[in-house]
């Protein structure tokens, strides 16, 4: 799978970060979007299906765990790397368990993040039809 077609959602609660996030990924050459809440994630993931979804474990409206067990019953197929700046490592572990490719703790370096991206895109499976992933 080239680097260009690797479809990348960004999920944070800070906009600014997710917008700066997103921006950074767009010029590594991921195709990326962006939203600010696990309702949003969810109902973005329906109408077009990421191959990995960057999920902040913090979030007011639903936690990244929860939005993770929600990806994982309906869309297996994805891979979500998990991203923590609140708590510690044991938050990452419980993303693990939860079915998380891998996770990263905030503040992180971008070229390991993408590192991340690029391993996870290696262990897609495709998406069953019917499930909205054509473009």
């Amino acid at each position: 799978m080239k680097m260009s077609e690797i479809k990348v959602l960004v999920v944070d609660d800070e906009v600014e970060f997710a917008i700066s996030l997103t921006e950074r990924l767009k010029l590594r050459n991921f195709f990326c979007r962006a939203c600010y809440s696990g309702v949003d994630a969810l109902r973005l993931i329906e109408e077009n299906i990421p191959d990995v979804v960057v999920l902040d474990l913090k979030m007011p409206d639903m936690s990244g765990l929860e939005v993770l067990s929600e990806i994982r019953k309906k869309y297996p197929g994805i891979q979500v790397i998990m991203l923590t700046g609140h708590g510690s490592i044991t938050s990452g572990i419980q993303g693990m368990e939860g079915g998380a490719f891998d996770y990263l703790m905030k503040p992180f370096d971008i070229n390991e993040l993408e590192h991340k991206i690029r391993n996870a895109s290696k262990n897609i499976r495709p998406a069953p039809l019917g499930t909205g992933g054509a473009e």
